[in-house]
């Protein structure tokens, strides 16, 4: 086991490619904060990651005055969902993305092009939606923006021809189509963060770094594959083979806190995420999640979420209710932007 793959799996990854596109020099695109593609994608209370992989030409991004050059083969992903910029260049005409999302989604994966006629970009891009309080154990140490370049082993080689070859077949209906892009998706985000883990520097602290350690990763793994195990140090110490007082004094030196209060922290994240998507009783919530005790769970929740579980519950299943308004119709002639193949999109979907 790993402390990733574990943690994934209760982080309920959803995920997609939704554009396709190429851009001719000179270009510039800003894409809006990710939260922004919530009601495209139909999901709601849930936290949003977009990504974009470069097949082709060469690019800059931009977040939060971080700026990186983008070869063949990176892979660019905004962890937080900042609004962010993808260009060639210095060019006198920025397209909007927010104003641009109807017609992206409308769009589908058929190519779309845009910009001034030079040097061609071609770009795919995705989303990764997960459970926002969950997904924060690993996202927390990320920066704003990061890239990963995929074409250096055969491995990446493979994963990036597998999805070249399916969005270039997502025209021509095949039965199981969505779900080899979804799944191809998902991979390509998880490989990305894999890869970002060997590279990180040595001496790196935080959650990520903590899972690559032999040692606090296996305890990482241990806690979140048997999170209502009535776990003492002295048995998490046993398990990974240190001393009580070496396994705090590092887990401390990476997570800024003691393994038992790490895993109550872990514990209550789980019961607030079984409380908003499950109809399980709060005493059932509180088994699952390791406590004795249906009153012991109550306080130790209202202390950190200063609500009850059941008000909790109530407050968290009527936002998930709430109904995300419709999809304006796409604007008749958006300044520049090429739909399929080249053409000017009319504003009748098909």
């Amino acid at each position: 086991m790993d402390a990733l793959s574990e943690v994934l799996k209760v982080v309920k990854l959803d995920s997609a490619f939704f554009f396709n596109g190429e851009f001719s020099a000179p270009w510039r695109f800003r894409s809006p904060e990710s939260c922004k593609l919530a009601q495209f994608v139909h999901k709601a209370g849930v936290h949003i990651i977009v990504y974009h992989l470069l097949l082709n030409g060469r690019a800059y991004a931009e977040a939060r005055d971080l700026r990186l050059l983008l070869h063949p083969g990176d892979i660019v992903i905004f962890p937080h969902g900042d609004s962010h910029i993808l260009e060639s260049g210095p060019s006198a005409h920025t397209f909007d993305g927010e104003a641009e999302l109807p017609r992206i989604f409308a769009n589908g994966l058929k190519i779309a092009r845009m910009g001034g006629g030079g040097e061609v970009a071609r770009f795919v891009c995705g989303y990764m939606a997960c459970e926002p309080r969950l997904s924060q154990v690993f996202l927390t140490g990320l920066p704003p923006v990061f890239k990963i370049n995929i074409r250096d082993d055969k491995q990446g080689e493979w994963l990036e021809n597998s999805i070249q070859f399916a969005i270039d077949q997502a025209g021509a209906y095949r039965a199981g189509g969505e779900a080899v892009l979804a799944k191809l998706s998902e991979m390509l985000f998880v490989e990305t963060l894999r890869r970002y883990i060997v590279q990180m520097p040595e001496r790196e602290t935080g959650w990520l770094a903590a899972a690559r350690d032999q040692d606090i990763g296996k305890a990482l793994a241990l806690l979140h594959s048997q999170p209502a195990h009535p776990w003492t140090l002295e048995d998490l110490a046993k398990a990974v083979g240190l001393s009580r007082s070496v396994l705090v004094q590092r887990f401390h030196e990476f997570l800024g806190e003691p393994p038992i209060a790490y895993l109550t922290r872990w514990r209550l994240q789980l019961g607030a995420q079984l409380l908003a998507s499950t109809s399980y009783s709060v005493a059932q919530i509180a088994a699952e999640v390791g406590y004795e005790s249906e009153a012991a769970f109550n306080r130790a929740f209202k202390r950190t979420f200063n609500h009850p579980p059941a008000r909790y519950r109530t407050k968290a299943k009527s936002a998930a209710r709430a109904v995300p308004p419709e999809r304006p119709d796409p604007p008749i002639n958006p300044s520049g932007f090429m739909g399929p193949q080249g053409s000017t999109p009319s504003k009748t979907r098909t």
